[in-house]
């Protein structure tokens, strides 16, 4: 017979969970709703010393309270934060609460990430409990893991309807996209991307917000890389607020994640910011793109 008390606490984390996404899609139409006001640069420096535009400051402003307020959740962090904000005892969800706003100027896609770990942060990926998104695209979707399972949500005046349940990746991809400027990448890299740019079967989208890019690969299949780069070794992409949650989804849908030589679930944490290259995808291309890297 098992432990009541971890049925007690598994208990608890479903529950958990289920009111951070509920919560989350709550917020999505107010963070959608308030973007024209605020597509203008902040007056603040973030802790990676990027000037974040008002959205981002306002959405995580949002995000802090609306989860932080939650009786399961005991830390909150996010990009726009220098440190972890205690919230009382739980798990802890880490947020980007504005992916691509750099978008803003051009009207183009964006998105929430949100990672939910069973452990401090920073955390590895592998105490990862949930992890979504938030597509703000021509209608407001939520992609969420738990349990090994993927779902497609429709966010319709705030609440959560299922449209696609046990996402996988399909099995014959059909696109591509890589970040970083062309002549900073890695021998390595470039020889790899001009394979796969020579396949007729795949075809590039880029669209500037790694959401964007990831829900693509999602509903097509294919391959998403910001990569190492010469100038940036260690990539753009933080590891806990984009990689560890975004390689849990992909790999929840029976894809691959890599930081070139490990799944982005394994990458040990050593600072809350830090940042990691980030390869996700069909388990075919990432496999052919970590034979590449190791060349």
């Amino acid at each position: 017979m098992g432990d009541p008390t971890d049925a007690d606490a598994s208990g608890d984390t479903e529950r958990t969970v289920r009111e951070i996404l509920e919560t989350v899609a709550g917020l999505a139409p107010t963070v959608r709703d308030s973007l024209p006001g605020r597509r203008r640069k902040s007056e603040m420096k973030n802790p990676s010393g990027e000037t974040p535009m008002a959205a981002d400051v306002y959405a995580d402003e949002l995000f802090e309270e609306g989860l932080g307020n939650l009786d399961g959740v005991g830390e909150y962090a996010s990009e726009e934060r220098e440190s972890v904000v205690d919230t009382g005892s739980g798990l802890s969800v880490a947020v980007d609460p504005l992916d691509g706003s750099s978008n803003l100027k051009s009207n183009n896609t964006m998105g929430t990430i949100v990672g939910v770990y069973d452990a401090a942060l920073p955390a590895r990926g592998e105490n990862l409990v949930a992890a979504a998104y938030v597509l703000y695209g021509p209608i407001t979707t939520l992609v969420a893991a738990h349990d090994g399972e993927v779902t497609e949500y429709v966010v319709d005046d705030g609440t959560l309807q299922a449209v696609r349940e046990n996402l996988t990746l399909p099995d014959d991809p059909t696109v591509y996209g890589f970040g970083g400027r062309v002549p900073d990448w890695p021998d390595e890299f470039e020889t790899y991307a001009r394979d796969v740019e020579s396949d007729e079967t795949l075809k590039l989208r880029y669209g500037g917000a790694m959401i964007g890019d990831i829900n693509q690969v999602l509903t097509y299949g294919g391959v998403f890389a910001y990569p190492a780069l010469n100038s940036a070794p260690n990539g753009k992409l933080r590891l806990q607020f984009e990689g560890t949650p975004i390689g849990y989804i992909i790999e929840s849908a029976g894809g691959a994640s890599t930081d070139g030589t490990q799944s982005l679930l394994s990458v040990e944490p050593t600072e809350l910011h830090q940042r990691v290259p980030v390869y996700v995808g069909n388990e075919s291309l990432v496999g052919r793109l970590e034979s590449a890297l190791s060349s």
